[in-house]
């Protein structure tokens, strides 16, 4: 299965959306898409929706930690939301959400940064 990737910008919040498989195959990728998209378009903050993605390995965790590191050099957050339980338990297991937000939807997350 590959990779299904959708991006909306809303305001300085990109919003990411994700559906099937984030493993080696697919992390460069969202990584080129997401790199592009903040330069682009002067993102400061990011909302992973991962409400579809049914399986993520280690890559996939260096493509999040990565683009994380660049939000948090413009002082700016990313939140991650409706995600899948195997992918939460990969997301406990390797702290990332010591410094990453969880919430329970797109929509809350939106709101917790003053967009929605």
């Amino acid at each position: 299965m590959s990779l299904s990737i959708n991006l909306e910008v809303k305001q300085d919040v990109l919003c990411i959306r994700l559906s099937g498989e984030l493993d080696h195959h697919t992390a460069e990728e969202l990584k080129s898409k997401v790199t592009t998209a903040i330069e682009k378009y002067q993102i400061l903050h990011i909302v992973m929706n991962l409400e579809k993605l049914t399986f993520m390995d280690s890559s996939g965790l260096g493509v999040v930690l990565g683009r994380y590191k660049q939000i948090k050099s413009k002082n700016g957050e990313m939140v991650v939301c409706a995600i899948t339980p195997p992918v939460k338990r990969l997301f406990e297991m390797s702290g990332l959400f010591k410094i990453i937000r969880l919430e329970p939807s797109e929509q809350f997350a939106l709101e917790r940064l003053g967009v929605a």
